[in-house]
């Protein structure tokens, strides 16, 4: 087994660890565990983590890519919920609050503080004159920003305060101003879910772990007892067996399906809950900090981040989610459809000024995401949004340990269960390192100049940035955008396949960048220009390149059903010598 690295880890350990997918395979097949994760989503990684941490001989398979189902396509914030202490969550807050702390001080290269604001509407001409807020509103939300900051938001280093309407419409002057009275502005922080992911994968390398993707689980093995001894993968098309003495499944919506082949029989234990985002341009919305839109009718709210920060101070595009619905399709490939839109555009339209903006229509939006919450299913629920974000731990009659529920900002907590409950399986006594343990790509990390090229590489990419500022140097085409308008770079498609394992064109631009979710028209565009960078890299020849392309747009494709994209606009990107 590797040298255990259970202490603060460093670039040099990022990049002197291998984060090779034939070397990991290899291990795989080689090796023998104490413990094998299935499900490389943020709570799969985060207990790949712990484990080897601990010092257990740890592996970890992931059937698709890394991130590649929900924890790719989340709010992107870690945060405690203010919401949640209305349905009495008190101790999940506070324990989310926890955990944003910790990921701030061990990751402050991914993790942003990012102020919120809660606009106080009134009807129609309500905000003409007033200067004060009505007492009622202004106690009860008063209150509940009271009860978040003592509950763990003072943390970040600020508690909330009210702001008169003059100062509200600045961060946010589409507002419908005739309504606005005032706002509340708090803090909590703001991450991208599939860097996190990776990061943490990553991090778990460097401290021993075994980590692999495009690695499916075919079946879970058992010893001469019954007990759960592994479990036969197929990658490449060849199987082989990962012999590991516990096994924990962290799948998330998914996690019923390797319950089945553990217990024989569907659990049916998640209920699975779809949420929707969309991405709009920045310039109709021109909000500099995040915001909280009430939906009409509904007794729900809906976030507006900012996303893509330029050197003037404004932004590239905007998101709006998320929706909270039932969902019972099929779990690999969740798609917004139209009721979905139509739901996120009557929020915006409802806390936005036509008359300024001119309306948002489905020709607006540039980019969507669908993802599933692994929920905990409850006889007594009704609505998936009632619903608690708690995560569960389960062992199995062979002992397979199962994590499910919970959310991005709370995995290392989840995490942390699982592999308490691994160690008494294994009569081991080892003690969590994870809550001090930065990941990597903290040592070397330097706060830079907002907007530039130099902050865009060391948010992402931590002290690892320098490198890469290096090859920039030595090739200035390596600094050229990998999409045309948004930031990624070249040199960063090189780098995601030398130490971030990609495999596949989609990996490149939907996780290990979010151009997709940015900008889907342009990055259909930039498709083949992507594929042609990859493929000597990746060692496809011309039918695999081709293959590779074709699948990404035929991904793409599936969004024309949503009326996301017009099959006009999408013929033409498709046919209009671009690809």
């Amino acid at each position: 087994m590797p040298t255990m690295k259970v202490q603060s880890s460093t670039t040099s350990e990022a990049e002197g660890t291998s984060f090779d997918r034939a070397t990991m395979l290899a291990r795989l097949r080689d090796e023998q565990f104490d413990v094998l994760v299935v499900g490389g989503g943020i709570t799969g990684v985060g207990a790949a983590l712990d484990a080897a941490s601990r010092g257990l001989r740890t592996a970890l398979v992931e059937r698709d890519d890394f991130a590649s189902g929900t924890s790719s396509k989340s709010s992107k914030l870690i945060h405690g919920g203010l919401r949640y202490l209305q349905q009495g969550e008190v101790r999940l807050v506070y324990e989310a609050l926890h955990e944003r702390q910790r990921l701030r001080r061990n990751a402050p290269h991914l993790v942003k503080v990012l102020p919120f604001m809660i606009p106080i509407l009134g009807k129609p001409g309500a905000g003409q004159g007033a200067s004060v807020v009505s007492r009622k509103i202004a106690r009860a939300l008063g209150s509940a920003m009271w009860m978040y900051d003592i509950t763990g938001g003072w943390r970040i280093g600020k508690v909330h305060r009210r702001l008169r309407r003059r100062a509200a419409l600045a961060h946010m002057p589409t507002m419908t101003e005739d309504r606005l009275l005032a706002a509340y502005l708090y803090f909590d922080a703001t991450a991208d879910d599939a860097r996190l992911v990776l990061t943490v994968a990553r991090t778990a390398a460097a401290c021993g772990a075994a980590i692999a993707n495009g690695c499916r689980v075919v079946e879970l093995t058992k010893d001469g007892t019954d007990r759960a001894n592994g479990a036969v993968i197929e990658a490449d098309g060849v199987r082989f067996h990962v012999r590991a003495a516990t096994v924990i499944n962290a799948a998330g919506v998914w996690s019923d399906e390797i319950r089945t082949l553990d217990e024989g029989c569907d659990p049916d234990s998640i209920r699975p809950a779809k949420g929707v985002h969309v991405t709009v341009p920045w310039a109709k919305v021109r909000n500099d900090i995040a915001v909280i839109i009430p939906v009409p009718k509904d007794k729900r709210s809906l976030f507006l981040v900012p996303w893509g920060l330029r050197p003037d101070g404004t932004f590239q595009h905007t998101y709006v989610g998320t929706t909270d619905t039932d969902y019972s399709g099929p779990l690999d490939d969740p798609h917004c459809t139209k009721d979905d839109i139509d739901y996120i555009l009557k929020a915006l339209n409802g806390s936005i000024d036509a008359a300024i903006t001119g309306g948002f229509t489905e020709g607006d939006i540039t980019g969507a995401w669908a993802g599933l919450r692994p929920l905990v299913k409850r006889a007594d629920a009704g609505r998936t949004a009632d619903l608690s974000r708690r995560h569960a731990v389960s062992i199995s009659d062979h002992g397979v340990v199962t994590v499910t529920g919970g959310k991005l900002t709370t995995y290392r907590d989840m995490a942390e269960d699982a592999v308490d409950a691994v160690c008494v399986q294994l009569d081991r006594s080892a003690t969590c390192r994870t809550r001090r343990l930065k990941l990597i790509g903290v040592d070397g990390f330097r706060a830079q100049t907002p907007g530039t090229i130099a902050a865009h590489l060391y948010d992402r990419h931590g002290g690892s940035a320098r490198q890469l500022l290096d090859l920039i140097a030595a090739d200035p085409a390596l600094g050229e955008p990998l999409v045309a308008g948004l930031p990624y770079l070249r040199v960063e498609a090189m780098h995601s396949v030398h130490h971030e394992m990609t495999r596949t064109l989609d990996d490149m631009l939907t996780r290990r960048t979010r151009a997709r979710l940015l900008d889907r028209a342009a990055t259909l565009a930039a498709a083949p220009s992507v594929a042609e960078l990859l493929a000597p890299l990746l060692g496809w020849d011309q039918a695999e390149t081709s293959r590779q392309l074709g699948a990404f747009v035929q991904s793409c494709a599936a969004e024309t059903a949503a009326g996301l994209v017009s099959e006009e606009e999408f013929i033409a990107s498709i046919t209009g010598g671009t690809i």
